[in-house]
Parts: C-alpha cells; sequence; structure tokens
C-alpha cells in the first residue's frame, strides 16, 4: 500500500492507497514543529481507525510546500516504516511539460493537480485549489502546465478581515439566507462566499478566453463544494485531486512505470 502525504500550509492530508483505490484518508492540521515520533504517533493512531497498521505500506510519496517538516518527514519514513520517501519535486517528477519559470517555483500540490486532472478530465483544463491560498492552474490544450494565478485564500482572508475590524465577529462560513445580508453575521457570510464565487467566476472567465471555451474546470479543497455549490462554472469537485496526482505521479515514476 501506498501512504500519501499531501502537506499544505494550513492541512495535511494524508491518504492509503491500494493500487489506484483510496481506501483511507484523512485531514490533520500542519504543525511545523511536530516531530517524527510525534508523526508516527499520529499515523498510527490513524492508519489503526481503518483496520491498519505500518506493516502494510510499502511505499510513501509527499508532496510538501513547508519545508521545515521535511526533514521530520524523513526521519519518522526511515525509522518507523524503514522506507525511503519519495519526495514530489526532488525525488519524483510529473510528466508534464511545464511552462512556468523557474520550474522549480511551481508548488508540489499545484504540479500534483495538474497531472491528476490532465490523466483523469483531460485538456484544456483549469483547476481551482481552495487552500491557505486559492490557486487557479492551467493545461493547455497541449497538456502543458501553462501557467496559473494565485490569490488569498477565505480562510487567512477572514482572518486578516477579523484581525483589522475589532467589532467584526467569526461567523460559521456557511451560505446565508440572502446575498443581502439582515445581520452582521449574514454580511460576512454573504461577502465571504459570494466574493469568492464573484473571484472564481472572473479567472475562470479570462482563462478561458486564453485557454479556449470549452476548457473544463475542476475544484478542490476544504472548500471547493461550498464555492462550487454558488456557481455554475465549475464542472467537477475532487477532493482528492492532489493525493491522486501524488499517487499517479508515484506509480508512473518510482515504480518504474
Amino acid at each position: 500500500m501506498l501512504l500519501a502525504l499531501d502537506v499544505g500550509n494550513t492541512n495535511i492530508m494524508v491518504g492509503v492507497y491500494a493500487g489506484e483505490t483510496l481506501e483511507a484518508h484523512w485531514r490533520v492540521r500542519t504543525e511545523r514543529e511536530r516531530t517524527a515520533d510525534e508523526h508516527a504517533v499520529l499515523l498510527r493512531s490513524l492508519l489503526a481507525c481503518a483496520a491498519l497498521d505500518f506493516g502494510v505500506i510499502d511505499g510513501v510519496a509527499i508532496s510538501n510546500v513547508v519545508p521545515p517538516l521535511a526533514p521530520a518527514l524523513a526521519q519518522f519514513c526511515r525509522r518507523y516504516l524503514r522506507l525511503e520517501p519519495r519526495v514530489l519535486g526532488a525525488d519524483i517528477h510529473p510528466d508534464i511539460p511545464i511552462r512556468y519559470r523557474p520550474v522549480t517555483d511551481v508548488g508540489a500540490d499545484r504540479l500534483a493537480d495538474a497531472v491528476a486532472t490532465a490523466r483523469r478530465y483531460g485538456a484544456p483544463a483549469v483547476i481551482v485549489d481552495f487552500g491557505t491560498a486559492t490557486t487557479f492552474d492551467a493545461l493547455s490544450r497541449e497538456g502543458e502546465y501553462a501557467g496559473g494565478a494565485i490569490a488569498p485564500g477565505i480562510g487567512i482572508s477572514l482572518d486578516a478581515l477579523f484581525q483589522a475590524a475589532a467589532r467584526l465577529q467569526r461567523v460559521e462560513l456557511v451560505k446565508p439566507p440572502s446575498v443581502i445580508g439582515q445581520t452582521t453575521s449574514e454580511s460576512i457570510q454573504s461577502g465571504v462566499i459570494y466574493g469568492f464565487v464573484g473571484q472564481v467566476e472572473g479567472i475562470v472567465q479570462r482563462m478561458r478566453a486564453e485557454l479556449g471555451a470549452d476548457a473544463r474546470v475542476v475544484a478542490t479543497g476544504g472548500l471547493a463544494e461550498l464555492i462550487a455549490a454558488e456557481t455554475s462554472v465549475i464542472d467537477v469537485v475532487d477532493p482528492f485531486l492532489t493525493l491522486d496526482g501524488l499517487r499517479i505521479i508515484w506509480s508512473e515514476q518510482a515504480c518504474g512505470h
């Protein structure tokens, strides 16, 4: 089985694959100070929830945009799994032409998203990943990673609002009864949800103008379903797109396919 770890700035997505099947998955908070032993305790507990243990893992693939966590994750793999992790961008590389410059500036998660989209949904395509940042990635008609756009994510945008405006309280991020909020909470919900819907629609429209009107739009990330429910420009919501891209790259290269 493959242990796939997508390490983001806010959360770590953990997936266990048997071949192409995602047998179990979890989302845990990213803690930059977590040690190798703490990773072991956490991951052992998660695997136990799915009646699995370290002994079934025969490969590890990591996508990591938080460099300080790399040493502890590598030490965990070597000490507890007796395996050498394969890190996207260092040990394994996506089989896709990249037009971004420099190539090393493209986040590993964005490349995993691009590979999964190209293999599963085809090109041209626009990928919207609702993470710490909201990223928009473009696949050309020829299947190239053409580049993209990066905007502040929903979570950090809300944090900035609450820090700068003392009288505004934190709210549950759900769809309000109407666009015109009748309370402060509803007004914040409306501004955030429909504001990001407008952002997605605007950027997708402009990217389609460059890629082609038939470009498929694939969304992923924790809040993808919430935003996708309010717009018709998103064609597919795939919550495990990044993990699956990591699995595909690992299987194609680490296993020699």
